[in-house]
């Protein structure tokens, strides 16, 4: 414990900043309310300061018309890719993007047909579950399972659910918001099932960067073999990693040509460019942006484990460890509740509904806020769920 906070010190993660009158969703949502606001996954923390000073430095420029990739954005998220996967990425496999819900909606529409079958795992990320049917497409969901307190692939089940019209596979690794890394045993399998039966993969990994177990390593789908690859549209971002989602800036990689292609046309007419900010922000993380994420993830760690203590304490909840996000996945099943966002509302946490990733009767919470906050509302559900148990 004392070695995380040492590791931290050099930046300030516990001085809250005020996002309220900022248009924050976040905050916003329970405007003039005394709900501490946990659910929606970015941070409450100041992006790093060379985003900072990047951002004033081209906003000092003046001009902000239309702007391409730059260069050395391209040429320091190479750099990235291998020195931290060994993922060898050629310019020309990137594609820019205004988010990765907009990777997730082009990938549906770019693969296969209206009608094919677009399948995933659930509990997942909600656009996972809409993205399919804005495509016309036909979602096919298969649940995740508990293996006593690790959430795993059923593979049996998962090719049971496959049709000879599944063309796609929306993979979330890591997992949100059950807080999986996959291994690499795990991720082969899925790869063998989708080139047995012809299946694109599109691979969600924008919480690549925020891996908390320090024994565990995330690995690109695409990363695994050239064959892999060959199948796989990967979708990374800067935005949950240095608290950057407002400013829209995200990319995929595909190394398939004809798979690109189609990529590109399902964009063209209706994606618009990344903004000038974004692209500025972007580079500045990639190229300056490692000590601070080596003290962010020191402070989440320590965050982690207060939210996995606590929750062990709390009569009626429980949670599996949080190998990867700032994200835990409570089960309240066992405390009878009807409306558990409510009930913590009620208790002045805003959690968010389990319902909408395909879990009911679990809430999501997002403890990457100062440690008072998190501690804060950690002492409200438990008095909440105290009160209850009475």
């Amino acid at each position: 414990m004392k070695e995380n906070n040492l590791q931290q010190s050099s930046f300030d993660f516990d001085t809250p900043v005020d996002r309220r009158h900022t248009a924050s969703m976040k905050w916003d949502k329970y405007k003039d309310k005394d709900i501490l606001p946990l659910w929606v996954a970015d941070m409450d923390f100041a992006s790093p300061s060379a985003v900072i000073a990047s951002l004033k430095q081209r906003a000092e420029h003046g001009v902000f018309g239309y702007t391409c990739p730059p260069q050395a954005l391209t040429r320091e998220l190479r750099q990235v890719l291998e020195r931290q996967y060994g993922w060898q990425v050629a310019a020309e496999w990137i594609v820019w993007l205004p988010g990765i819900v907009t990777g997730l909606n082009i990938s549906c529409r770019a693969v296969g047909e209206d009608d094919n079958d677009v399948i995933t795992a659930v509990p997942v990320y909600p656009p996972f579950l809409t993205a399919p049917k804005f495509s016309r497409r036909n979602l096919v969901s298969v649940p995740l399972t508990q293996n006593q307190d690790r959430w795993e692939f059923d593979f049996d089940l998962f090719q049971k659910n496959i049709t000879p019209r599944t063309r796609l596979l929306l993979l979330c690794s890591p997992h949100n918001p059950v807080g999986r890394v996959f291994t690499k045993e795990e991720l082969l399998k899925v790869a063998e099932i989708c080139e047995k039966h012809d299946i694109i993969i599109c691979s969600d990994e924008i919480h690549c960067d925020l891996i908390l177990d320090e024994d565990k390593y995330h690995i690109p789908t695409a990363a695994l073999a050239p064959e892999i690859a060959d199948r796989t549209i990967t979708l990374m971002a800067p935005s949950k990693t240095y608290n950057l989602p407002g400013l829209g800036c995200s990319f995929a990689v595909v190394s398939n040509p004809k798979l690109r292609h189609r990529f590109k046309k399902a964009m063209a007419g209706i994606v618009p460019s990344v903004n000038a900010m974004g692209f500025a922000a972007a580079l500045a993380t990639y190229r300056d942006g490692q000590e601070w994420l080596r003290s962010l993830l020191a402070y989440l760690r320590i965050n982690r484990d207060l939210v996995t203590d606590a929750i062990k304490q709390m009569p009626a909840v429980s949670m599996t460890p949080v190998e990867a996000t700032y994200l835990a996945w409570i089960d309240t099943r066992a405390a009878g509740l009807d409306d558990p966002v409510k009930f913590f509302e009620d208790a002045g946490v805003g959690l968010s509904d389990g319902r909408d990733f395909s879990g009911r009767g679990y809430v999501r919470l997002n403890f990457g806020c100062p440690r008072a906050t998190l501690e804060e509302a950690l002492r409200r559900m438990e008095r909440g769920l105290g009160r209850l148990a009475r």
